[in-house]
């Protein structure tokens, strides 16, 4: 165990120790004070830091202030500590140079002294070797020009050097990444820019552009031959890779990688024990609409891929880990479905302090016990600290019989709403949500209750079929079970290896498996089962076949969700209802 996670257990009463150890699956531990990237820190006598800048609907008084929070019990409790005046702040700290270190500018620079360097001028390294509290000893120049910097430097320790790796993405610029390497404790740097991943480029089902986001937000860890695996976000379906065989020096081009993300934040964070965390959202955005033809009216900006004019992707993260540097992956599992996803007033709710309402994001430590915290999320109202074992992304199971409510599905629909970046209201990128699915009563007048998927004619939503969408873990080969009752139209039962929304009409047409389950006898309880392995699915209903089919698309890494649509082509009251879900593999 490092040092550091030794003084973090020496700081534990047996209470607490005991607390820690019994966390297996995700629990919230706290709220951030900031957007998460680049603020989560532990000092070497244990104590874990996440840092941030008071927003004024937390607290008037401070704002603008820096501030930070405490744990001295491993993540279990915090505590809300102003920064001290012209303090360093959050840093990487290195037990091997025994250095802090932190980049600058970045959110909250009007907090630190007059006399440092002009943002406009470039952008620095800030290094101390006197902890959180104390002031930078020494401020070195980076690159002539300001960089986006969304994560702390990574100090590679087999190599005694240093990494930094963020992107140069301001307005009316092409956007790059740019790796910093110094070998000399941040005395000197040597900076490579690195070409960006391929532009989006608007094909069916698309009818405009995305945000045109280039290469960014870049994640680097280093493999166990020294081979550094950098993930990148992009404006694609996949986060882009590259690899670099000299420490950082050069870097292959980038190619896509498995993980299927767009315009959200990849994290990788490596394990003591060599294992490799992937935090990111293996989300699908809904097709993007004419932005010709929304109204209000776009800007310029959003109707080119500029800017963004809706985010419907970044409702839900997730987590895999690898034994093997990358090779092979398992989990892919839903660690936070955000609590706002139903919510009328999404646009507005919690304020503009960060106007995206997300849980993309997010910054990893490591925990005695082999625990691990993470922290996540954008907004106040949305963004979260959890503990968790990595030991739950292994399991090969998972059922939901709703009898605790809709808290692991999704199942919303969006309303018709503003589209566009902020324009003096909080609404950003945003539309507002109304449930779909919803908990109704068993027919069989048991008092129990069970999911009906319907389709209501509403001229607010967007889009009318309702559905529900439910992440199990991922597999190669495995089945599915529903139990289900149909009473009007029908569902459409869908395997993929990603999240879609469950108001998505196109799910069918890119989906690995497709079953339609409509002509069958009505309002009668069905056990629906579906076996895939790679090359092949197959439908059971009550145990006997019915149909057979190739997989439609590969899934390298296998298929972890079911997404569950109502046929209807109009209004359907009486809808499908659902009564369990189950998934085991092979």
């Amino acid at each position: 165990m490092s040092d550091v996670r030794q003084a973090m257990l020496a700081r534990l009463s047996d209470e607490d120790r005991d607390a820690l150890r019994a966390i297996y699956a995700p629990v919230i531990v706290g709220v951030p004070p900031q957007n998460a990237c680049k603020y989560l820190c532990a000092a070497p006598d244990g104590e874990i830091r996440v840092y941030g800048v008071q927003k004024e609907q937390d607290d008037p008084e401070r704002e603008g202030k820096r501030v930070y929070l405490s744990s001295t019990d491993c993540g279990l409790s915090w505590k809300k500590h102003i920064v001290p005046e012209n303090a360093l702040g959050e840093a990487t700290y290195s037990p091997e140079t025994g250095l802090y270190m932190q980049c600058y500018p970045q959110e909250g620079r009007k907090t630190y002294p007059a006399d440092y360097p002009d943002p406009e001028d470039g952008c620095y390294v800030l290094i101390n070797r006197a902890g959180f509290d104390a002031p930078a000893e020494k401020i070195v120049r980076l690159y002539d020009k300001t960089l986006h910097f969304q994560k702390l430097p990574y100090y590679i320790a087999s190599r005694n050097r240093w990494l930094i790796a963020a992107e140069y993405r301001y307005p009316d610029a092409e956007k790059f990444i740019v790796v910093a390497i110094s070998d000399d404790d941040g005395e000197t740097w040597r900076v490579r820019e690195l070409p960006h991943a391929p532009l989006f480029v608007p094909a069916p089902p698309h009818k405009g552009t995305r945000w045109q986001d280039y290469s960014c937000e870049p994640t680097v860890v280093e493999l166990s031959d020294g081979t550094l695996l950098m993930h990148e976000r992009t404006s694609l379906d996949f986060h882009y890779m590259r690899l670099s065989h000299d420490g950082g020096e050069t870097w292959s081009d980038p190619q896509p990688s498995l993980f299927h993300g767009t315009l959200t934040m990849p994290v990788l964070h490596k394990l003591s024990d060599g294992r490799i965390l992937h935090f990111w959202c293996n989300n699908q955005p809904l097709p993007e609409m004419d932005h010709e033809t929304q109204w209000p009216a776009l800007g310029g900006d959003e109707k080119t891929g500029v800017w963004e004019d809706v985010f419907t992707n970044r409702d839900v993260n997730h987590l895999a880990i690898s034994e093997d540097d990358g090779r092979s992956w398992r989990g892919f599992r839903e660690l936070y479905l955000n609590d706002l996803r139903n919510r009328v007033d999404f646009r507005s709710t919690g304020g503009t302090a960060s106007r995206d309402k997300s849980v993309h994001q997010g910054e990893l430590l490591e925990l005695p016990f082999g625990k691990v915290l993470i922290s996540f999320g954008q907004n106040v109202a949305a963004r979260k600290m959890m503990i968790f074992d990595p030991q739950w992304l292994y399991e090969t199971a998972r059922a939901e019989n709703f009898r605790y409510g809709l808290d692991h599905v999704t199942t919303h629909m969006y309303v018709r709403s503003n589209s566009g970046g902020y324009r003096g209201f909080s609404g950003h990128c945003s539309w507002n949500r109304l449930p779909g699915a919803l908990l109704c009563q068993d027919p069989d007048g048991n008092f129990e209750e069970a999911l009906l998927i319907a389709r209501v004619h509403d001229e607010r939503l967007m889009f009318e079929k309702q559905g529900a969408v439910w992440n199990f873990p991922a597999a190669k080969r495995g089945h599915v079970d529903i139990r289900l009752r149909v009473r009007g139209a029908g569902v459409r039962v869908c395997l993929t290896d990603r999240w879609y929304n469950a108001c998505d009409e196109t799910v069918g047409d890119f989906a690995p498996v497709r079953f339609d389950i409509g002509d069958v006898e009505r309002d009668r309880w069905i056990d629906a089962r579906i076996d895939y392995d790679e090359t092949t699915a197959r439908l059971s209903l009550n145990g006997a076949p019915v149909a057979e089919a190739p997989l439609r698309c590969p899934a390298p890494y296998g298929l972890c969700y079911v997404h569950i649509q109502t046929l209807a082509e109009e209004e359907d009251f009486a809808g499908t209802l659902i009564k369990a879900l189950s998934m085991a593999a092979d």
